[in-house]
C-alpha cells in the first residue's frame, strides 16, 4: 500500500513558477513509476509527466503542452517526487494529481490546486 500526499499548489500569475511535491509512504518507493496528472475545470484528467523507476534509470516523459517548461524529478531516499513548473500559463490551471504505478498496482494522491491568473 502506498499513500501519496501532494503539496505546493497555489495561485500564481502567468509566467511564474511553482514546485509541486508528492510525498509517498510505504516501502519500495524506488520501484514505482511516478507520474503527475492534471484535471482542468470541466475536462478529463490528463498526463503531465512521468519518471521511471530505479530499473530504467528514472527516464522521463512529458506531455507536449509542458515540454520545455516543466521538469519532473524524484528523490528515492526521501520518497518524494517533484514537478517544477516554469513559465506557467492560464491553461495550466488544474488540479494536479500524483500517481504511483507498479505492475497492476496504481495509487493516487488527493490532488493540489494550481491556478494561473492572466
Amino acid at each position: 500500500q502506498v499513500q501519496l500526499v501532494e503539496s505546493g499548489g497555489g495561485l500564481v500569475q502567468a509566467g511564474g513558477s511553482l514546485r509541486l511535491s508528492c510525498a509517498a509512504s510505504g516501502t519500495l518507493f524506488s520501484i514505482y513509476t511516478m507520474g503527475w496528472y492534471r484535471q482542468p475545470p470541466g475536462k478529463q484528467r490528463e498526463l503531465v509527466a512521468t519518471i521511471g523507476n530505479i530499473g530504467d534509470g528514472g527516464s522521463t516523459n512529458y506531455a507536449d503542452s509542458v515540454k520545455g517548461r516543466f521538469a519532473v524529478s524524484r528523490d528515492n531516499a526521501k520518497k518524494t517526487v517533484y514537478l517544477q513548473m516554469n513559465s506557467l500559463k492560464p491553461e495550466d490551471t488544474a488540479v494536479y494529481y500524483c500517481n504511483a504505478q507498479w505492475s497492476t498496482r496504481t495509487y493516487w494522491g488527493q490532488g493540489t490546486q494550481v491556478t494561473v491568473s492572466s
